[in-house]
């Protein structure tokens, strides 16, 4: 099927209307096997129909220009968008989910250049491009080929994200009665009748009234689609727009629905001044019109890509009390509404939660689907028993449901953090046929849910790694960083490490521009390889430079020191050589007051911790012996460090926690021995003090912090020499380093917690065992208090547990 579109540049000439024609289109039939060369305009075809001849022979010595695309404009596959404020959607940016416009589909637009089959016509209206779907262009090419098998590729990659989620309107015959559907139009309207309307509008502009302009909107949206732009900057269509504004208060309820719808069907722009004239008469009426009508309204609201704030607050009041009246459509159709407008009182939230309930058994899968993608985008979370329900549900026909549906609930199990084990099971036998045929989003979120979940199934794993590299170059910049992250998260290097993590930092070199809007992207997928042991030189330097530290700062949702200071930190670690750039010390040291505040409030509200952190300091001699800090605070959790001398004896090390009291008894302790004739003679004839140390530690009780202290000082020399350290170790209030002994064991004692491992495993995720790896660099033992063995020993005796922190402590030392 060929199709010729004649359009004119701007500019008047003698003998054309006020308000430009209405070109017509005309069809010709292509036979199967034509080449592109049959589709070029003969004088027979054109002389065949002479409305057709004067029409070129018109318009061509007036900048008109023809294109001839066999295959654009296949019924239901293709889609002209027009837009006025640019409202359009390219490859690397947000797609139109976040923007609220939607074009067709996300796929590539050919140009001249690439192929010689299609030709493009310069648009005279801004934003006005011509899109065809992956399915149209692939009929065209011979299987096999390696255009075809690129077709193939974009197909997998092809995904609509306004047309998508609405799929589930389709599987009852319900939705029909409060959703719009572009199916459903006036009777079709001619060129020549559409031309008529504006005469009328134009002529009897004043005397208009508000039904008739209404069906003449209905009637005009009729117009075929390519008519609709020439339509809308018509000086006629100004006129009865403004007519409409005009007499909005004379509207009744359906003509102003049916005003929307046609506004809809013609494209109007989402920034257009009198939709706020219509979205402020819709606020008034939302007390006055059915639920299906106002789910109708909300519907094409949504379909005209305009936010209603205003409107979505007064239907929500109107639902709080009648939410009881939701049949089992109506509550799948607001609750898409409500996601798609990413607004929703946590109130309602929870009633409609209760109705999900009343009808769990009558919710088909995609329905399943609709439901959890709602919740997650209004950040509405449902309830761990309403998770477990549609886990089953998903479960008991799992190879039936769609990979949209199955992405959807994933999403909404992340989101809630609930385990549901058989789902997950199921979805690790499924996922990895599945994978190669998911667009690379669908593969982030999968990806995404395994590693918020701490799930390593290898089979997923692999099948990701595997598909991937083929096709990063159709990863945003979002997309890397998730899929970095979470491998990374999991600990998990597949078996096509080097390949799979090549391209993907290669990805990250040409993706720049796009890191640079979104800088928390980039330290996302370098932390991520860090967890992997993965550090891009390049990348890191320019991530801790001055310039793109306060971009990140200033153009982030989110705040992004700790991840700037968690990398700076593990480079001064694990890259000894590295000579780049690094974090100033203004912002380490806030980001250092930032996680120890955080951390010592965490680990301070467990009645673990504290129990273990008393236990420690009573079974090596008091607080002194055991320190509670952040050994390397850039990893954002804390530790219990205990230092031992080479006698495997502890060391008072922790000042700051050494009572005064202490000090002035240690202190005494020194210059209250009992000087005796023996004992003068001894320190007069400068022999050594090993009498007297003995004596001491006799007379010390055992207390391990008066012996550690009296056996560090050299009792050799005179008695000034002994006088001056006694000195200097109460003006520091504990023996300084110069006079005790260094310590030959450095202990990192962490009390974990299940969250800290994969689930179900004793493998440590990337962030904590990245830490336990730098510590053992510099030259810790990790000494491991695992909630597998710790926890239920709290329900046992004192002297259980100090016999397995003594163990702990002593066996890991040696």
């Amino acid at each position: 099927m060929a199709l010729v579109i004649c359009r004119r540049f701007p500019g008047s000439f003698c003998g054309m209307p006020s308000h430009p024609a209405l070109i017509k289109n005309h069809v010709n039939k292509k036979l199967l096997g034509q080449t592109s060369e049959d589709c070029v305009l003969t004088a027979k075809m054109i002389s065949s129909d002479t409305r057709m001849a004067a029409t070129l022979k018109l318009l061509k010595p007036l900048r008109y220009r023809a294109f001839c695309n066999p295959f654009t404009y296949i019924a239901t596959q293709s889609v002209a968008c027009w837009n006025m404020r640019s409202c359009t959607w390219r490859k690397g940016q947000d797609s139109p989910e976040n923007s609220l416009c939607h074009p067709a589909k996300k796929v590539n637009i050919c140009s001249t250049s690439a192929s010689g089959r299609i030709l493009t016509i310069s648009s005279t209206l801004p934003g006005l491009e011509f899109s065809r779907a992956s399915a149209s262009k692939a009929s065209t090419l011979k299987p096999g080929s390696p255009r075809a098998m690129r077709v193939d590729e974009e197909d997998v990659e092809t995904f609509d994200s306004f047309e998508d989620p609405r799929v589930f309107l389709q599987l009852r015959p319900e939705y029909q009665l409060h959703s719009y559907n572009r199916s459903e139009t006036c009777q079709p309207l001619s060129v020549s009748e559409g031309e008529l309307i504006l005469h009328k509008v134009t002529v009897y502009q004043d005397n208009l009234q508000p039904q008739i302009i209404a069906d003449y909107f209905c009637k005009l949206s009729s117009l075929p689609a390519e008519q609709h732009p020439v339509l809308l900057s018509s000086a006629s269509f100004a006129v009865l727009c403004q007519l409409s504004v005009k007499n909005i208060n004379l509207f009744d309820a359906p003509d102003l629905i049916s005003i929307l719808k046609a506004f809809v069907s013609l494209g109007i722009p989402h920034s257009h001044s009198m939709l706020d004239v219509f979205e402020t008469k819709f606020c008034h009426k939302v007390w006055e019109v059915s639920l299906d009508q106002l789910l109708l309204v909300a519907d094409l609201w949504r379909y005209l890509g305009r936010r209603v704030p205003r409107f979505l607050k007064i239907f929500f009041s109107y639902l709080n009390l009648h939410w009881k009246e939701l049949s089992l459509s109506q509550l799948i159709h607001l609750i898409y509404i409500i996601g798609e407008s990413r607004q929703a009182p946590q109130d309602l939230m929870k009633k409609l939660e209760s109705l999900i309930l009343k009808y769990i058994d009558l919710i088909n899968l995609e329905e399943v689907g609709t439901i959890c993608l709602g919740f997650f985008k209004s950040s509405s979370s449902l309830s761990e028993f309403v998770m477990r329900k549609i886990g089953d549900l998903a479960c008991a026909d799992m190879q039936h449901l769609s990979s949209y549906a199955l992405v959807n609930i994933l999403k909404m199990f992340r989101f809630t953090h609930v385990d549901h084990v058989n789902f997950m099971k199921q979805f690790g036998q499924i996922a990895p046929q599945r994978i190669p045929s998911l667009g690379v989003q669908g593969v982030m979120h999968l990806t995404l849910a395994c590693s918020a979940l701490r799930i390593l199934d290898e089979g997923v794993m692999n099948a990701v790694a595997a598909s991937l590299p083929p096709r990063v170059a159709y990863c945003r910049s979002k997309d890397v960083a998730k899929i970095l992250w979470s491998f990374g998260t999991l600990n998990y290097k597949p078996p096509n490490a080097e390949e799979f993590y090549s391209s993907l930092i290669n990805e990250i070199h040409r993706k720049m521009p796009e890191f640079n809007r979104y800088p928390e992207h980039l330290l996302t997928c370098l932390l991520g390889l860090a967890f992997s042991e993965y550090f891009p030189v390049e990348l890191i330097d320019f991530a801790l430079s001055p310039g793109f530290v306060r971009l990140a700062q200033e153009r982030s949702k989110f705040e992004v020191t700790k991840e700037l200071y968690t990398l700076d930190g593990t480079v001064g670690i694990e890259c000894p050589d590295y000579r780049g750039n690094r974090l100033s010390s203004h912002l380490q040291q806030k980001a250092l007051e930032m996680l120890w505040n955080l951390a010592r409030k965490d680990m301070n509200s467990k009645p673990e911790f504290l129990e273990a952190l008393f236990l420690l300091e009573t079974m090596l001699g008091g607080p002194q012996y055991v320190k509670h800090h952040m050994i390397l605070p850039h990893t954002r959790s804390s530790d219990l460090e205990v230092q031992l001398d080479g006698n495997m004896k502890p060391l008072p090390f922790n000042r700051e926690a050494t009572p005064t009291e202490d000090v002035a008894k240690l202190r005494l302790k020194h210059v209250g021995i009992s000087l005796t004739d023996d004992l003068m003679n001894q320190l007069l004839k400068g022999k050594s003090g090993g009498h007297l140390q003995g004596e001491t530690e006799s007379d010390s009780g055992q207390q391990p912090m008066k012996l550690e202290e009296e056996s560090a000082i050299p009792m050799g020399g005179s008695l000034c020499n002994t006088a001056d350290r006694l000195e200097a170790m109460e003006m520091a209030g504990l023996c300084p380093p110069a006079c005790r002994q260094a310590p030959q064991v450095k202990l990192a004692i962490q009390l974990t917690n299940k969250n800290q491992y994969c689930y179900g495993s004793r493998d440590l995720l990337g962030l904590h065992n990245m830490k336990r790896r730098q510590l053992n660099q510099l030259g810790y033992h990790v000494v491991e208090l695992s909630h597998w063995e710790w926890l239920p020993l709290l329900k046992r005796t004192r002297l259980e547990k100090l016999a397995f922190l003594h163990e702990k402590v002593f066996t890991s030392a040696l």
